[in-house]
């Protein structure tokens, strides 16, 4: 039986590897939770500079772009900031470097929830397979949630700059193959479309076209959730909760 979320949580980070990810994976549930009071942002790992097929493009002014069009997405879902780190777009690693830096946008911001990309879903049918982007993200965000950021041996220097650990309660997964919750966005489904346009640099060749298909997928997981429209996640519990 599906199961409808309808929890608020306090304070969100949403994690993911490009500019554009939160929105096709979230965004109607950001944009849900910020309008009922959550103090939400986004951290994006890579600077997106390649989301472009063109010879000559200019990577740098690219990427430059790309964190003013996050900027407008996020203003227009009402969240409350949003991050960047400094990635090449398709050469992040999982690393301890990469680790130690969300841990402690962690134990900054203090999150309840965290959401990124699923990164046991490599392949969706026989046509496409899961980014290494968001593959890397996604194991990054886990391990730095689990244990890291709650136990104070995993980078203790955070301690010497009075960051205390901070342990998150609940994970979203999105992009996931195995939902077991779903999030009604019927009320927030347009502004999470008009978010997604708002990175004009990677829809030059879409249109109306690109609002149905966001709409039908949406409609597919509502379908599943009995409500008009909803995201589908793949919950996990930390902490006893």
């Amino acid at each position: 039986m599906a199961v409808i979320d309808r929890e608020i949580p306090k304070r969100v980070l949403a994690v993911y590897a490009h500019p554009d990810d939160p929105e096709i994976s979230a965004g109607g549930t950001l944009a849900h939770w910020a309008g009922e009071g959550a103090q939400v942002w986004v951290l994006i790992t890579t600077r997106g500079e390649k989301g472009t097929t063109d010879p000559k493009a200019d990577l740098d002014a690219l990427a430059k772009r790309r964190i003013e069009e996050t900027a407008a997405a996020s203003d227009l879902l009402g969240l409350s900031g949003h991050f960047h780190f400094d990635y090449g777009d398709g050469e992040i690693v999982d690393d301890s470097r990469l680790r130690e830096q969300i841990v402690r946008m962690v134990r900054t911001l203090k999150p309840d929830v965290v959401l990124c990309p699923d990164p046991t879903a490599v392949f969706f049918g026989d046509s496409y397979f899961n980014h290494r982007d968001h593959r890397v993200t996604g194991w990054a965000t886990l391990d730095a949630v689990a244990p890291a950021a709650g136990n104070p041996h995993y980078f203790p220097e955070h301690l010497s700059e009075e960051m205390a650990v901070h342990e998150v309660k609940t994970v979203y997964l999105s992009g996931t193959l195995e939902p077991n919750c779903w999030i009604d966005i019927s009320k927030t489904l347009e502004k999470k479309i008009d978010a997604l346009f708002c990175h004009q640099s990677q829809l030059v060749e879409t249109g109306e076209w690109f609002r149905e298909f966001l709409r039908e997928r949406a409609e597919e997981s509502g379908q599943a959730a009995g409500v008009p429209y909803a995201e589908g996640f793949r919950r996990l519990n930390f902490s006893g909760s």
